[in-house]
């Protein structure tokens, strides 16, 4: 038996921590947003724990999915896949894995696909958050009651869609992040992903860019240096940081589907 809506909020889940988020499945209770490091943890697949088994999570189908079409993206794109069997069709959610794409619902077998449930963590302190140098695992940012973030993961499952699958603008952590938090960046901003995941790389990749060699070949200091301006950046890109983040309701963002674009909103 599951434990009830009311008795959650922001947790972490008795089995995480500062060196792990793993929690096991008898912990797990609907509106949990859980997820999986795939690709020899290369990138982890998001989803929104629905109870009786169930997730619901984005993904892409294959050959669609990213709208940038780089190498890395189709890396990305296997990894964010539920299905690696040779026999798509599962038992237990009477589907055909391999042909799912969009807001979709699997079982938790076929969302893990084999790696480990890991909890994502919300309401975190500053200091806690910093601890987790890797991105995609944690927010200072506060989640909604359960009850509502199962109404937006149900609304958007029900109406197919989420916008175009994006790696690096609109992926299944932004989905699982936004269903718990009714947070998206506002469009008309020319703001990228809410996904922690991509905001670590895009830190360490600014950081390497605008680094001298020399800058990072000076020792300790400079390395403690570099350590400090990467947390500041992750830091500055979380959701509950950013400026150009929005509310959005549900029922507005459906509405606006059609266009392919879930941060318009005005």
């Amino acid at each position: 038996m599951e434990p009830s809506l009311a008795s959650r909020g922001d947790r972490g889940g008795a089995s995480t921590g500062v060196f792990s988020n793993r929690i096991e499945r008898e912990q797990l209770v609907p509106g949990d947003h859980i997820y999986s490091w795939r690709s020899a943890c290369i990138y982890a697949h998001h989803g929104i724990y629905v109870g009786d088994g169930m997730v619901i999570h984005y993904t892409g189908a294959a050959g669609q999915e990213i709208g940038t079409g780089t190498f890395v993206n189709r890396i990305f794109s296997i990894s964010s896949s539920p299905w690696r069997n040779s026999t798509p069709v599962c038992e237990r959610c009477g589907v055909d894995q391999s042909r799912q794409n969009g807001v979709t619902k699997s079982c938790l077998d076929c969302f893990l696909a084999g790696f480990n449930l890991c909890l994502f963590r919300y309401s975190v302190t500053p200091a806690f958050f910093i601890t987790q140098a890797r991105g995609g695992t944690c927010t200072l940012a506060v989640s909604d009651p359960p009850e509502v973030v199962l109404h937006r993961a149900r609304c958007l499952l029900g109406n197919n869609g989420f916008g175009t699958y994006s790696l690096f603008n609109n992926n299944c952590e932004d989905f699982a992040m936004y269903c718990k938090t009714g947070l998206l960046v506002d469009a008309s901003s020319g703001g990228a992903t809410r996904s922690g995941q991509i905001s670590s790389l895009a830190a360490a990749m600014t950081l390497v860019a605008s680094s001298p060699l020399g800058f990072l070949a000076t020792g300790g200091g400079g390395l403690v240096v570099a350590g400090a301006m990467y947390s500041i950046s992750r830091y500055l890109s979380d959701i509950s940081i950013r400026w150009d983040v929005i509310k959005i309701p549900v029922e507005t963002l459906v509405a606006q589907l059609p266009t392919g674009n879930p941060g318009a909103a005005s």
